[in-house]
């Protein structure tokens, strides 16, 4: 039987020896650990009664962490680009009411400090995964960083990645796969459900999977979520709009509140068989 490897010179994120996952402590929640942990809310904060209108719909739903856009990467500079600091003011009251830990994206080397103050978990997005300054910001941030794959990116380019943010200090990497570009256009990427088994052979970061930005279909996040939580994945990273007709962003694949809560209820047996919990 072969054997997967990278680069000798990727040292700090390939396995420890044991294949034992890492377990990341996030608030009062563990990824990596005998729970599936699920992430979801919005893509972008657009007010604080959609926030919190989403953060109680995911928390009721058992999600663990909320999840929420105060700087957004768009593709056209005439989209919206996300409220910024008052974002994160947003996401901290979200925090307060449902008392479950935020994660939300950080595109600057200059924004980290900021950013830092106000989330759990500094996230960077696939077109930021090369952004080698940032990594390294990161790096030497006291949160835990969660490394989403660069849409054109290999496993090994990923994980070269990782490396350098272990390589300043920070430890607690959590990698994210959502989705590849190919020579499909049915879908907006390819979810590459095998990076989640290639990564748990490979490495010892918990690895989580993003389905809404892996497909850009909201029909297709469900099936695609119960195809990573079975493929090993630690976690899943869903967006959740109370009106996702109505959202400045990526409203095509935000689940409705009771499409997720359905979601929750149909992931809890699969969860139980690969012998994890909700």
């Amino acid at each position: 039987m072969s054997k997967l490897a990278v680069s000798q010179k990727i040292k700090l994120a390939v396995s420890n020896g044991e294949h034992k996952t890492q377990r990341i402590k996030v608030g009062g929640v563990e990824v990596g650990g005998d729970q599936l942990i699920v992430m979801a809310g919005p893509c972008s904060v657009e007010s604080l009664e959609q926030m919190l209108e989403a953060a109680r719909a995911v928390k009721d739903a058992g999600a663990h962490i909320i999840r929420g856009g105060a700087y957004k990467p768009r593709t056209l500079p005439y989209s919206f680009q996300g409220l910024g600091e008052e974002g994160l003011k947003i996401l901290s009251e979200a925090r307060e009411e449902t008392k479950l830990p935020i994660i939300t994206e950080v595109l600057s080397p200059e924004d980290v400090e900021l950013v830092e103050n106000y989330t759990d978990i500094l996230q960077i997005g696939s077109r930021n995964m090369q952004n080698y300054n940032l990594l390294k910001k990161v790096g030497k941030a006291n949160k835990p960083v969660l490394l989403k794959r660069g849409m054109s990116a290999t496993i090994e380019e990923w994980l070269g990645c990782a490396e350098y943010i272990l390589n300043e200090g920070n430890r607690e990497v959590i990698l994210c796969e959502r989705g590849i570009r190919t020579y499909e256009t049915i879908t907006r990427n390819t979810l590459d459900v095998s990076a989640v088994p290639v990564i748990k052979q490979l490495s010892h970061l918990p690895i989580i999977a993003d389905p809404s930005h892996g497909t850009g279909v909201r029909s297709l996040v469900n099936p695609m979520a119960k195809a990573s939580v079975v493929a090993g994945a630690d976690g899943l990273l869903i967006e959740v709009h109370p009106e996702p007709e109505k959202a400045l962003s990526d409203g095509d694949q935000s689940l409705h509140p009771n499409e997720f809560n359905n979601l929750m209820k149909e992931l809890t047996p699969l969860v139980r068989a690969i012998g994890k919990q909700m």
